[in-house]
């Protein structure tokens, strides 16, 4: 059975194509479309961006880290895609011509699918949708002007709003389509690697030239994505991407929305997952403080077995979790509680930065004493870790200013962070109390929100 997807109005099936063979790639050598461009190659510039439509509809996606087998019943459109019958320009296309949006040229292709995807979708934050877009010669007001006007024009009637396309499973490389399925098979194929959203491991193959060896592609576990709330817990599927979490968890918890959308760019987060994020175990991934403040658990399985622990327990060392061959992340969840989280990313630029640190604080105050805290940071040390020193000197402490200097001496017994391109390690102890000072200062009404500042 072959590997079958549209492209650009028309079904493709390939056969017999290395599984890690990204579309950026094949797009370019097998198929001459050469619109998309390669950029960084990491999924960082969007001069790659392609429109990828399911039954969920259309997402603006990085093709250079995009594995075809991830394409499998989707409709793909390129830039070459776009023209209306008998070549009429679309009017993202129109648009950046009308007000003089390109330059040299390169990177208006990605700018142009990211806002084509936005058009169609109704998109109209466009500093969100084109974080992900990179101009070095241009400049982003044309820009941004080009996508204001584009999105009064209607929304062309060639490009599909869903797409289902019933296929088999690929040949090219695993894809079970279920976690029962992916369960059994990793079971037998412990060694294998598990691509999720690809947005880490794409890189393994375009920056490092790894073989990955024998994959599985998760993306088509219908069961292992999308969010389940219920009176006592909200469980997240591994398979869940971060633009499907931003929107689930804004209504119970808007600070880790508000720092998710400093996760990456839209291309990424349409791509990355919630459990890829938790499994790679970075140290500086931004998710599992958020998580850990929260008092998540992760949820494991190999075979038929099943287990669950905090999800702090999971990170052992650096580059180890409590993880077995043959074990995956199944789903993680958070207990149902009153909203107290604050997150906050400190990175170098706003948008698409790794982070320096990242703090995520979740502190209970009842009459104006603590009475519980839990407090996570990501780029403090080798593995997301708990402020436990910190959190014991809150505990059962008037919630007011002078709290800060009882827990001041704690800050260097939690942690001994390095220091390295981001941040040194005095920065990063100093950085982390002074956003503890900005979550109390915050929750007493003062005055704490950064976006307002302009230079």
């Amino acid at each position: 059975m072959t590997l079958s997807f549209h492209l650009n109005g028309e079904r493709v099936d390939i056969a017999d194509i290395p599984p890690a063979t990204t579309l950026l790639d094949w797009l370019r050598t097998s198929r001459g479309l050469t619109g998309t461009k390669e950029g960084c190659n990491e999924g960082d510039c969007g001069a790659c961006t392609v429109m990828v439509t399911g039954e969920d509809g259309p997402k603006a996606l990085n093709a250079c880290i995009l594995f075809l087998p991830q394409l499998q019943g989707k409709a793909v459109t390129t830039v070459e895609g776009l023209k209306g019958p008998g070549g009429a320009l679309h009017p993202v296309q129109q648009a950046m011509v009308d007000h003089h949006g390109s330059q040299c040229g390169f990177c208006t292709p990605g700018f142009v699918m990211s806002m084509a995807t936005a058009q169609i979708t109704g998109a109209a934050d466009h500093d969100l949708t084109l974080a992900g877009n990179l101009c070095r010669c241009t400049g982003y007001a044309p820009i941004i002007r080009a996508a204001e006007a584009a999105m009064e024009a209607p929304v062309p009637a060639h490009l599909p709003k869903t797409f289902t396309m019933p296929v088999g499973a690929a040949d090219t490389a695993f894809q079970p389509e279920s976690a029962d399925a992916l369960a059994d098979w990793y079971a037998a194929h412990p060694n294998a690697t598990l691509i999720a959203g690809a947005t880490d491991l794409g890189l393994h193959v375009t920056k490092a030239l790894r073989d990955l060896g024998e994959v599985a592609f998760l993306n088509r576990c219908a069961d292992l994505k999308g969010l389940t709330v219920t009176e006592d817990e909200i469980r997240i599927g591994a398979m869940t991407t971060f633009s499907e979490l931003l929107e689930g968890i804004a209504p119970y918890h808007p600070g880790f929305a508000t720092m998710l959308r400093r996760f990456a760019s839209v291309q990424v987060r349409n791509a990355a997952t919630v459990g890829g994020n938790i499994a790679n175990g970075s140290p500086i991934g931004d998710s599992p403080p958020a998580f850990i403040a929260l008092g998540a658990r992760l949820h494991l399985r190999k075979g038929d077995a099943r287990r669950s622990l905090p999800l702090e327990d999971f990170f052992l060392d650096y580059g180890k979790q409590d993880r077995a061959p043959g074990e995956f992340v199944e789903a993680i969840s958070v207990p149902r509680q009153p909203d107290r989280l604050a997150c906050y990313k400190l990175s170098k630029r706003p948008d698409q930065d790794i982070s320096a640190v990242c703090g995520c604080f979740n502190v209970t105050v009842e009459g104006g004493v603590v009475s519980a805290a839990r407090i996570a940071f990501g780029g403090m040390a080798g593995v997301p870790k708990r402020a436990s020193h910190v959190e014991a000197a809150l505990l059962d402490q008037p919630w007011e200013e002078g709290i800060l200097a009882r827990a001041a001496g704690a800050w260097a017994q939690d942690f001994t962070p390095l220091s390295d391109m981001r941040a040194s390690a005095g920065y990063r102890l100093s950085a982390a109390a002074n956003l503890l000072e900005r979550y109390l200062r915050a929750d007493l009404g003062q005055a704490t929100d950064l976006e307002g500042v302009r230079a």
